[in-house]
């Protein structure tokens, strides 16, 4: 396949009441980790996982079997699967996040499943309770589906960038709070207590996330009303060291947001680009080195050897 064949358009006013949509169904999905998955640092065991068709919260702990739960964005169903071989599955379509999230709980149940949720979105202002939610009910099954396309891409890509790293290092994943793909890297040092004030997450839950300094890349596909109406490829630093906003990186489409305090790039930048994978890899490299550079990072002993790194072969 070409470039053009699997990054695909995605302009965000064609879809964002879908998206906006989705974003709720992802938190209450995303809610269920969160309330079983025993606590991994920097609230690694809540995200969700792109998967071959959508995304997924992988197995979970459910007393002594478990059970997982999948968007299928090719179907455009949700099926949870427990490990005795039930399952519940429900269309995905227009349908309000109410009435989503009564047919989902009601799943689980009918499974034997009895799970509570903080029944409230997070990381978004004024959010609306889950079961009053008439307001997000829309379901574009194209755009989820190319949604689910660039997610793959993203991840695929991160991947890569992630096996050059030989320090610690988070897993690629979905956080369905801030509704972004991310991979972060981290130094081994203490990171200053983060400030919080992120909307409608607690500041302990913020500072847990930031206890450690870390260099974080990732994609995101833009939300109306914020001050990146469109997708873009991402990174940024925290703490921020000093002269991030005037380093140099690349490709010439990248640029520091001065408002969001982050270096963005465009999708369209790479997805129109000659190579794309070389041209958002560029990006999280020239980022990192940046971010790393003038934080002083032990960048010798984080980073793997060039002739060391093994980015996959695999042809279609």
């Amino acid at each position: 396949m070409s470039g053009s064949d699997v990054w695909t358009p995605l302009p965000l006013a064609d879809w964002s009441d879908t998206r906006d949509t989705l974003h709720m169904w992802t938190q209450i999905v995303g809610k269920t980790r969160l309330a079983l998955a025993p606590m991994v640092n920097h609230w690694w065991q809540v995200p969700l996982y792109v998967s071959p068709r959508g995304l997924t919260t992988s197995w979970m702990p459910y007393g002594t079997s478990g059970f997982s739960v999948e968007l299928d964005f090719i179907d455009h169903s949700l099926e949870i699967q427990r490990d005795d071989g039930r399952t519940w599955s429900m269309a995905l379509a227009p349908r309000s996040v109410a009435d989503f999230y009564e047919a989902y709980m009601g799943g689980l149940r009918s499974l034997g499943i009895d799970v509570r949720i903080w029944p409230v979105p997070v990381e978004i202002a004024d959010g609306i309770p889950f079961a009053s939610d008439e307001t997000h009910a829309s379901y574009d099954a194209g755009a989820a589906h190319d949604f689910w396309r660039a997610l793959t891409q993203a991840s695929r890509v991160l991947s890569i960038f992630r096996g050059r790293f030989v320090g610690k290092a988070s897993p690629v994943h979905f956080f369905w709070g801030s509704f972004d793909l991310a991979c972060t890297r981290f130094s081994g040092a203490r990171a200053p207590q983060h400030p919080g004030g992120v909307p409608g997450l607690a500041d302990w839950v913020t500072r847990e996330a930031y206890s450690h300094a870390c260099i974080s890349a990732g994609w995101w596909p833009g939300a109306i009303g914020s001050p990146i109406a469109y997708p873009v490829f991402y990174a940024y630093a925290y703490p921020e060291p000093e002269g991030c906003p005037a380093a140099k990186i690349r490709p010439d489409a990248g640029a520091y947001d001065s408002v969001m305090h982050e270096w963005i790039l465009p999708y369209d930048a790479v997805r129109t680009a000659a190579d794309p994978d070389a041209t958002a890899l560029d990006f999280f490299e020239s980022t990192y080195e940046a971010a790393a550079t003038l934080g002083k990072w032990d960048r010798v002993s984080l980073e793997r050897a060039r002739e060391f790194v093994w980015e996959g072969g695999g042809r279609e």
